[in-house]
């Protein structure tokens, strides 16, 4: 009975630690159903990048096009696919290196050339993840309206 006990347990605790993945949960395929939902309402003519970032090119833009590394000013707005805005820019933009900001962003807007605008539609595995910053809740998927000022 003491082994029979103790293969119970080992068996509770193995089983406990496989199906609780350490309270992380991969929201991949939740997020990309999402995405695609919202442009499929909003009949946006999106494309996608093989890590699951989708975007929308409304202006090419016609100057230089930056690198995952580039230091470039970018206006934006922020928000959530139902709609609520969690963060914006003025008119004049925010300057950073894209090492600095959420992948979602360092690879997103490399697909903008210089005064290019347009949308991100981030999974929450190319930003904040599970365990979400602020008042962006984990699992969140992210949209971003952007205006590529310069790439400085």
């Amino acid at each position: 009975m003491k082994h029979f006990t103790k293969v119970i347990a080992l068996f509770l605790i193995i089983s406990s630690c496989s199906t609780d993945n350490g309270g992380i949960k991969d929201y991949r395929e939740e997020n990309d159903q999402e995405i695609q939902d919202y442009i499929t309402a909003n009949n946006l003519n999106a494309l996608s990048s093989n890590t699951g970032l989708y975007y929308v090119i409304d202006e090419p833009g016609t100057g230089a096009q930056p690198t995952t590394t580039s230091d470039v000013t970018v206006a934006y707005k922020g928000y959530f696919t139902n709609g609520q805005v969690f963060d914006e820019s003025d008119d004049l933009g925010i300057s950073f290196n894209l090492q600095q900001v959420i992948t979602g962003w360092t690879e997103g807007i490399t697909y903008f050339k210089e005064g290019g605008s347009g949308m991100l539609l981030i999974p929450s595995h190319l930003a904040y993840g599970n365990l979400g910053r602020g008042n962006i809740p984990g699992g969140a998927v992210l949209i971003f309206d952007i205006n590529l000022i310069t790439v400085n």
